[in-house]
């Protein structure tokens, strides 16, 4: 199935960011410095998590899971970059490629679900909080991070073998910095039609889906938020959202904006600023996001750091 492509073409050129010098000087010194605080702050979060019997929770269970997604989200990419910046070697063979888009689409879903999950959890603890525990026990959470994981790598691999039948035989260079499925089907020389409606159905399908489920979930949280007769108790129920809403929106604001649209609007540079902001950024910030205004994950954090002085 492949030979057919690596006939061709078996490698491609990854143009990156810039072609600048100066310019890739800065760049590498700032995609170095998010990546470790995206890969410390998270690896403190997750041994915050299991240090603290206080933390295992639903809540704190998805957070963790979500804190390791963001951790393999971001080391699919940055690294590969890194060394392209550094070495100015831009090329990446065709079977690495397609490994990147698929890992890379797999955690990138596997973000989106897990969010869901957390939205679920947010939903019963506040609107049914009678029915809570027993409905968001262990094994129910364990059962929906594995299922975020399996449908992600599911969606992935679809795509990917899909990808993997097209043939590419004109030109081999990609204007992003990794490969992602618009990119590559742009340079194909067969017809996408097939990749593209799935796509735009399957994959709109899969990338929406939790993020209307998000969305039902908090028109049901704001609505038990105002039946809270004081001010000062609506205020601290809802607080407790604060953290997964940003990161929501963040999240789903830079996807929907790159994805769910037709690909004759596709804009390199739009979206590559773009993706640097969902790919880098956000997964950077959300350990920032989840501790700053916790009480809770503030604690865990001092009595972890007071087991390792």
């Amino acid at each position: 199935m492949m030979r057919g492509n690596q006939s061709h073409i078996t490698e491609f050129l990854l143009l990156g960011l810039t072609s600048d010098p100066t310019q890739q000087v800065w760049l590498f010194a700032s995609f170095l410095a998010m990546y470790l605080v995206n890969v410390g702050g998270n690896s403190v979060i997750m041994a915050a998590i299991r240090g603290d019997a206080h933390l295992h929770t639903p809540m704190y269970f998805f957070l963790s899971n979500l804190s390791l997604v963001d951790i393999c989200f971001t080391t699919v990419i940055a690294p590969q970059m890194l060394v392209n910046i550094l070495t100015q070697r831009k090329a990446i063979l065709f079977a690495q490629c397609l490994a990147q888009m698929y890992f890379f689409v797999a955690f990138g879903i596997t973000d989106s679900f897990l969010l869901a999950a957390m939205a679920l959890d947010r939903y019963m603890a506040i609107c049914h909080p009678l029915h809570y525990t027993t409905t968001m026990n262990p094994r129910r959470c364990f059962q929906l991070v594995t299922a975020s994981w399996l449908v992600s790598h599911l969606h992935s691999l679809t795509h990917t073998i899909l990808m993997a039948r097209l043939s590419f035989c004109g030109p081999n260079v990609i204007h992003h910095f990794f490969c992602d499925v618009q990119p590559l089907l742009t340079l194909s020389c067969s017809d996408t039609s097939v990749n593209e409606l799935l796509a735009f159905t399957e994959g709109s399908l899969v990338i929406m889906s939790p993020f209307i489920f998000i969305t039902v979930s908090y028109v049901y949280i704001t609505r038990a938020v105002l039946r809270v007769p004081s001010g000062r108790g609506r205020y601290k129920v809802f607080s407790t959202c604060g953290s997964h809403l940003t990161v929501v929106a963040l999240f789903y604001g830079t996807i929907i904006s790159v994805y769910i649209r037709p690909s004759s609007t596709y804009s390199v540079t739009k979206d590559r600023v773009i993706t640097v902001i969902y790919t880098v950024v956000i997964p950077m910030l959300n350990p920032f996001i989840y501790s700053l205004r916790n009480k809770d994950m503030k604690q865990a954090m001092k009595k972890l750091m007071r087991k390792t002085d």
